[in-house]
């Protein structure tokens, strides 16, 4: 049973349990480590291993007792980041076409929320004052599969929003949006799609109409269920131009994208089954998220709703007039063919390159063979986290 240890005195026993099991299971962890044929991947250091085996059961044991840790939410700005925290206001009237009969199906309504900025070390920038000349803005939308992590600046996704901006010139600053989290039984159902994408409209509506960004020059980037927004955000743009609605953004960067909530892709012979014993993520609870995030929609919607799932195998689903994008991937991790089916999709309908001029070359991707899903935010993925940053860097300035 999923969370069968969420209540006092179990979960404290468990964890007391579950800390005793990790102490005896070190010795064979690091044992087996030592030998190339131990590890997932005989290319693996033995740190990348041993982390992978902790990351991997800090998972299983919260998919047995809900958050470990106290996570922040959009009730309220954490006060620990002062003036860098701020309220977005709610944006009823953007939410328009589709996007309006998912709301009402789902009785979910824009609300306000919080919001973070993260500044470029070094810079003096006053927050939310408008853009310099060619300045470019990075608005983050943070990964955990709808119903986990946070826009905080101390969740460990926010390492991107310290990082990459430390490789690319045009970048001085990155806003992350505090979107509601889905959650359902045992815990209280609430949040539903498509409340987080609502709430990405309402802070991209702040960059533009509060702050005073062109939509050309915001980069949106968005890992793994961010990674999902972002293309559901751009779409809606894309397909409910009125006088009062942003443009689409000038660029996306999508790191390891969750594009198929459909299972589609889950075959026999798919990365989906051959890296469950590589990647981390089959050690969580994605039967709880696809749950929590669907909500009343049910799993129809994971096949049949092109913002829910724009890689699923049972959509047939076009990318024109998407903006130039960067789409980044681990060769390990359990989404990698659902990537490359998004990834040759936007390609026919974009082409694939550098990311240069319209048209042709608007498509660019980067996969780093020995990575696992969304490696970005791990501190211990080297060298492929600094070379890939590098890479987002460089093609963000190069435009």
């Amino acid at each position: 049973m999923s969370f069968a240890f969420r209540h006092q005195p179990l979960k404290g026993l468990y964890l007391t349990y579950q800390a005793l099991i990790v102490l005896l299971c070190l010795p064979w962890w690091i044992t087996r480590s030592l030998l190339r044929s131990g590890r997932p991947r005989q290319s693996w250091g033995i740190i990348r291993t041993l982390v992978l085996d902790f990351v991997r059961y800090y998972l299983f044991v919260g998919s047995q007792t809900g958050p470990l840790t106290r996570i922040p939410n959009h009730r309220q700005i954490e006060q620990d980041v002062g003036e860098y925290g701020v309220w977005v206001k709610a944006v009823p009237g953007l939410v328009k076409g589709e996007l309006e009969a998912f709301a009402a199906a789902a009785s979910v309504k824009s609300t306000t929320i919080p919001g973070y900025w993260i500044h470029k070390s070094g810079t003096n920038i006053k927050i939310a004052s408008p853009p310099v000349p060619g300045e470019k803005v990075l608005y983050r939308l943070h990964g955990g599969g709808y119903t986990d992590l946070s826009a905080h600046p101390s969740d460990v996704t926010a390492t991107v929003s310290y990082e990459l901006p430390k490789f690319t010139g045009a970048i001085r600053r990155v806003f992350s949006i505090e979107y509601r989290l889905s959650s359902t039984e045992p815990f209280p159902v609430a949040n539903p799609f498509p409340a987080a994408l609502i709430d990405t409209l309402a802070g991209y509506n702040y960059l533009v109409h509060d702050v005073g960004f062109s939509p050309s020059d915001i980069i949106i980037i968005g890992d793994s269920a961010g990674g999902n927004l972002a293309l559901a955000l751009t779409r809606h743009l894309l397909e409910h131009k009125v006088d009062h609605m942003p443009a689409p953004p000038g660029a996306l960067v999508l790191v390891s994208p969750w594009c198929d909530l459909s299972g589609s892709h889950e075959t026999p012979g798919s990365t989906a089954v051959l890296f469950k014993n590589v990647d981390y993520l089959d050690a969580g609870d994605s039967a709880y998220e696809l749950k929590a995030f669907l909500g009343p929609h049910g799993l129809e919607a994971a096949a049949k709703n092109k913002y829910i799932s724009p890689s699923s195998k049972s959509l047939t689903i076009d990318f024109k007039g998407f903006p130039r994008t960067f789409i980044t991937a681990g060769g390990a991790e359990m989404l990698l063919d659902e990537i490359k089916t998004l990834r040759a999709r936007m390609t026919e309908d974009l082409g694939e390159g550098d990311g240069l001029g319209e048209g042709e070359g608007k498509v660019k991707y980067l996969e780093e063979p020995d990575a696992v899903h969304d490696y970005l935010i791990f501190w211990w993925h080297e060298p492929e986290k600094t070379r890939t940053l590098k890479e987002i860097g460089r093609w963000i300035d190069i435009a």
